[in-house]
């Protein structure tokens, strides 16, 4: 664990902490709490296709985190293509349908047990999500029962610049009531790390996509772990280091 040691105090030291004061860890949604970037993947790619657009499954989980509004201008500029807000709005709205009719998602190996970890810590739990997808909010209580509270949550919704904008995670804070080194990010996504470290939160990347580790660490990770199985296995160990420097 000495590279995160390492991690922690070069943080505190770049923000001038003395130390943290652990409240709170920030979970990003897809990718971290549901493997639900390959569908998501599968989607864009699709109805980008429908539309004689090109998109690759990397780059999808290159623009994972941003609205779903925010992507398809993005792409459609790119393509030379401008649309009003009602179009994108439909244009969304085919992609929601196509990954609706994958196969079901299912929670990430290891989230329910970090969840009930982190919670056992005494420390309250919030969903920072660039998503609108209803299916997927609708599954949070079903899957992690009282763990999350609408109060506690920040989705596409709730913000009007997603990620890599810091908006959704001082949002979060601001929720929360917390200072930025009263709480941890676990991310996976470039754009939410990005957003995360800009906020000035100690931002755990885990890598359970198919980007290098080198793009998760550009983005600004503080520490990174190759999935949250290794996230939950470990967390007795990452509470620990984080807690001794309070």
């Amino acid at each position: 664990m000495s590279n995160l040691n390492q991690a922690i105090e070069k943080y505190l030291k770049e923000k001038d902490y003395a130390g943290f004061d652990l409240k709170a860890v920030l979970f990003d949604m897809d990718g971290v709490l549901y493997n639900s970037m390959p569908n998501h993947a599968t989607s864009w790619v699709k109805i980008m296709q429908l539309h004689g657009f090109i998109m690759t499954e990397e780059e999808a989980y290159m623009h994972e985190g941003r609205t779903g509004d925010e992507t398809v201008k993005i792409i459609c500029q790119r393509e030379g293509k401008e649309l009003n807000e009602a179009e994108r709005k439909a244009f969304y709205r085919k992609k929601i349908d196509i990954f609706n009719s994958c196969p079901p998602v299912v929670p990430m190996k290891g989230s329910r047990e970090i969840l009930r970890k982190v919670i056992d810590c005494s420390l309250f739990t919030m969903l920072v999500t660039g998503s609108g997808q209803q299916t997927l909010l609708d599954s949070l209580n079903r899957d992690f029962p009282d763990v999350f509270t609408r109060e506690r949550m920040v989705t596409s919704f709730d913000v009007k610049q997603g990620k890599p904008n810091p908006e959704p995670y001082l949002t979060a804070l601001r929720k929360g009531c917390l200072k930025p080194n009263e709480a941890i990010v676990i991310e996976n996504a470039p754009l939410g790390i990005e957003a995360a470290t800009t906020a000035g939160i100690f931002t755990i990347a885990v890598n359970t996509g198919p980007l290098s580790d080198s793009i998760l660490l550009d983005a600004g990770a503080n520490y990174l772990l190759p999935s949250v199985e290794t996230l939950a296995n470990n967390w007795n160990e990452i509470y620990n280091a984080i807690k001794k420097v309070r």
